[in-house]
């Protein structure tokens, strides 16, 4: 959902970061390597440490290099597969840190189990979303971009309760409902692409 309400306003504000990222000499692909390191260092050195302030602070600068990158390329002219192909699989391993960084917090705070296993879930749930519709675009299905959480949707949800709570010091049981409801959105999304293609394919039979 966010990523068609969003993403046009997001676009429109860094175009003009990405005509000076351009200029200085960097590349599409350059800025998309450069973003998920950030996001990866910031999570997986702050989240883990409890520091979930700094850390939310950290990714959020590094996260807009998915929307930079994409303009970038467009103002150049650069647009191709393989940066398509990089920026997806680079994606993954971000929010696989950001998620991966609060399951390491709570896996090691006694008392905290159910939200480690709800940060896991939303990490597993994740990935099998953006596989989903991978693998059924790769049957020729176009039908799986679907579902009441996507990529955009999980991340924001995740980055803005994580930095809330950092910053005015919530006890962890809000990030434990949190990460609850969002696994159960993912696992909801899931169901909703496999229903879909399901659909689709029966259709076409």
């Amino acid at each position: 959902m966010l990523n068609k309400f969003a993403r046009a306003f997001v676009t429109r504000l860094l175009t003009p970061v990405a005509r000076l990222a351009l200029r200085v000499g960097l590349t599409p692909d350059m800025v998309t390597i450069i973003g998920t390191i950030g996001v990866c260092l910031g999570a997986l050195i702050f989240y883990p440490r409890h520091e979930f302030l700094i850390g939310t602070l950290v990714i959020a600068v590094f996260v807009f290099s998915d929307t930079l990158d994409g303009t970038m390329a467009r103002l150049s002219g650069q647009t191709s597969r393989w940066g398509a192909f990089i920026d997806s699989t680079l994606d993954r391993i971000g929010d696989g840190a950001v998620f991966g960084g609060l399951l390491l917090c709570f896996a090691s705070r006694p008392g905290m189990e159910l939200t480690a296993w709800f940060a896991l879930a939303c990490l597993v749930f994740g990935f099998v979303t953006s596989y989903a519709r991978a693998r059924a675009e790769g049957l020729g299905v176009t039908a799986a971009n679907v579902g009441i959480a996507e990529r955009a949707d999980r991340l924001v949800v995740a980055l803005v309760g994580t930095g809330l709570t950092g910053l005015f010091g919530l006890p962890d049981i809000v990030l434990t409902i949190l990460l609850g409801l969002l696994a159960l959105a993912s696992a909801v999304t899931v169901l909703q692409r496999m229903i879909a293609v399901r659909r689709h394919i029966l259709a076409e039979s």
